[in-house]
């Protein structure tokens, strides 16, 4: 349950609390063995009408309006004085209907004396005022809680969003950036492997410019993404460097956070073939009932090993943010290189 549910769920408890003590109050003196007057009636509906706007009048304006540092000794003093003003206004309205002389006449003409006098009607208004306005207190100080734990992860959602999109907007750049790297590079030797490439890119670009554009994505759409990028890549490697694109099947669809992938995938190509040693990139994905799983094996080069651990790229950096905002608590990041069978590897696992 998270804070702003724990908040509202105290919220509603305090106000059907009061709402009980107000009808328990209220039906009371209802269950007396003698039919009270008509006065008592009138008196009681006031009584209780005024505890009620004690409440709710504290809840949604006065507290509202003055309970800060600035007004608080004054919402102090005015909460006095409320308490003071239902007590004469009270009084005053049990004069006007002459109620205890109606009293007097039910309860003797019923062969009993036992009736409210002014002193416990006195008591009575005192300790309901002062237990509807600590009541009031409470619950407008949840309420506060409450709006300022929405206002919080309100801002704190808007915030991730920003940052977010910033990530993306980095990642957009860097992909294509590499890509027309990749497409130059083949101008010059193999004219028409630079213009399939350029196809395929176009196809690339249509995705990331329309299918990224929200949070999440097509798992299936992904991994279309990547099996393009890595047509596009064996233009531009040895046919000696092999790869191994596995996809578990049968593998069904998920909402997956676009290109997040990627960068994992594009530093293997970086990192993990060599013109001159046998080597290959190993990329894969599997699907359970509760986890995604990627991997991406590559060689491992020892000339190259520190430069892996020190430049990661800001793909890399990017990826491992979106991460912490998009699926914290729900992923699992594990990095190694094994210099013994010379690999390196990384495995990303997100629940489902």
């Amino acid at each position: 349950m998270t804070p702003y549910q724990k908040l509202f769920r105290v919220v509603y408890n305090i106000d059907f609390f009061a709402i009980a003590v107000l009808l328990v109050g209220f039906l009371f003196p209802l269950t007396k063995e003698v039919e009270m007057p008509t006065v008592f009636l009138i008196k009681h509906v006031i009584e209780y009408s005024l505890y009620a706007f004690l409440y709710f009048g504290n809840v949604y304006f006065l507290y509202p309006k003055l309970a800060n540092k600035r007004f608080g000794i004054l919402y102090l003093l005015i909460q006095g004085f409320i308490i003071y003003l239902n007590q004469l206004f009270l009084h005053w309205v049990r004069s006007a209907l002459d109620l205890y002389t109606e009293l007097q006449k039910v309860y003797s003409a019923a062969g009993s004396h036992s009736f409210s006098n002014n002193h416990w009607d006195t008591t009575v208004v005192l300790t309901m005022s002062v237990v509807m306005l600590t009541l009031s207190y409470i619950a407008s100080v949840a309420k506060k809680m409450k709006r300022n734990q929405l206002a919080y992860e309100t801002s704190e959602r808007e915030r991730i969003l920003a940052e977010l999109s910033f990530l993306k907007a980095q990642i957009n750049p860097h992909f294509f950036f590499n890509t027309l790297h990749t497409i130059y590079a083949l101008m010059d030797t193999d004219q028409p492997a630079a213009k399939s490439s350029i196809y395929n890119l176009s196809h690339m670009m249509r995705y990331v410019l329309y299918d990224t554009k929200n949070d999440k994505t097509s798992l299936l759409k992904e991994i279309g993404f990547i099996e393009d990028y890595i047509a596009l890549m064996k233009v531009r490697i040895s046919e000696e460097v092999q790869i191994i694109f596995d996809v578990h099947t049968p593998i069904t669809d998920m909402d997956i956070a676009p290109m997040l992938f990627l960068p994992f995938i594009e530093n293997a190509f970086k990192h993990g073939i060599s013109a001159v040693h046998p080597s290959y990139i190993f990329i894969g994905f599997s699907l359970t009932q509760t986890e995604l799983k990627f991997e991406v094996r590559n060689s491992l080069f020892e000339t190259l090993g520190k430069q892996l651990d020190d430049d990661q790229g800001i793909g890399i950096t990017n990826t491992k943010r979106r991460l912490d905002l998009l699926y914290p608590g729900k992923y699992k990041l594990d990095i190694e290189s094994d210099k013994i069978v010379q690999e390196h590897g990384i495995t990303l696992t997100i629940q489902k």
